[in-house]
């Protein structure tokens, strides 16, 4: 009993913390957008009204992991033997499908103002307050990136670490706004193609991110084995036991956070079934001690052959 409150404890406080740093972002998020949407339209400029565009998104991603880790971080029930952990994998691959499609509008909308360019069109300069809001959107977003990237690996939140590159990706897309519009403003109208041609290459950024986190999400959900390096810790561990041989049939998969471990093992038949449930059970703990609390772990106990 004391060890399942101690869990409930420090599951809430998980909780807590993806909660906190996720606020962080979402007001941060807001008052970038609110002042890019009022830049972009005083300012004139396209770009830093696409921007304004990729910062909503960033505030619609907050919203999905605070709902999402909601979900995730409630115990197992009658309906979901295995708990609710992979509704986290769930809002990561959200964030990587909303980052592919803000990547794409991005390369598009640039593609589209480059070939206007090119058919003799002048494309309008924009204003100071325009650059201006892309310099700050740059170095408070990756200040937002640098904690919370630190605070979801401590807290060891795939959503979290997510929604951190999300945060980089807003800030790679404003630096390309600022040269996009300091080149216009600088250098005259024959180098404001400047600002479509840096959003071309920015979006390439963006949408390579997204295959990152969501490769990881279709390993998960098209349930992956764990690495070899863990599988290995895994079979050393259970050998490190006396009397405990030829660990096989293991299967091992992620469920959001967490780690699920299913095993066989022999021992002398001619032991105690007391004796083998707590071998086996000192082994759970080990293996849970090694990687997570929450480690789903099930062992099968055969005799030696």
């Amino acid at each position: 009993m004391a060890n399942e409150k101690v869990n409930r404890e420090e599951d809430a406080a998980r909780q807590r913390g993806i909660y906190r740093v996720t606020l962080v972002g979402s007001v941060a998020n807001l008052l970038l957008l609110i002042f890019k949407f009022v830049a972009g339209i005083v300012g004139h400029s396209a770009a830093m009204l696409a921007d304004a565009v990729h910062s909503l998104s960033d505030f619609v991603t907050d919203i999905i992991v605070l709902v999402f880790v909601r979900i995730s971080s409630k115990p197992e029930d009658e309906g979901h033997d295995y708990g609710h952990g992979k509704y986290e994998t769930l809002a990561t691959a959200i964030i990587g499908i909303i980052l592919v499609l803000v990547g794409f509008g991005i390369f598009w909308n640039g593609v589209q103002s480059i070939w206007s360019f090119l058919q003799g069109e002048s494309l309008s300069e924009p204003g100071m307050l325009a650059l201006v809001a892309a310099v700050v959107s740059i170095v408070v977003k990756e200040l937002l990136y640098q904690y919370t990237v630190l605070r979801g690996k401590s807290l060891n939140s795939q959503a979290v670490v997510a929604n951190a590159w999300h945060h980089r990706s807003d800030a790679l897309s404003s630096i390309g706004t600022a040269v996009g519009i300091g080149g216009a403003i600088l250098l005259g109208p024959a180098w404001r193609v400047l600002d479509p041609i840096a959003a071309v290459v920015v979006s390439g950024f963006i949408m390579k991110v997204a295959v990152q986190l969501l490769i990881p999400c279709l390993d998960e959900l098209l349930e992956k084995s764990l690495p070899a390096e863990v599988e290995n810790k895994i079979v050393e561990t259970i050998l490190s036991f006396p009397g405990v041989s030829s660990p096989h049939h293991l299967r091992t998969r992620r469920i959001g956070s967490n780690y699920a471990i299913e095993v066989h093992v022999r021992m002398d038949g001619r032991i105690s079934l007391e004796e083998a449930h707590h071998t086996a059970t000192q082994i759970e703990l080990k293996l849970k001690e090694l990687f997570g609390k929450n480690t789903h772990v099930g062992i099968h106990v055969e005799p030696v052959k």
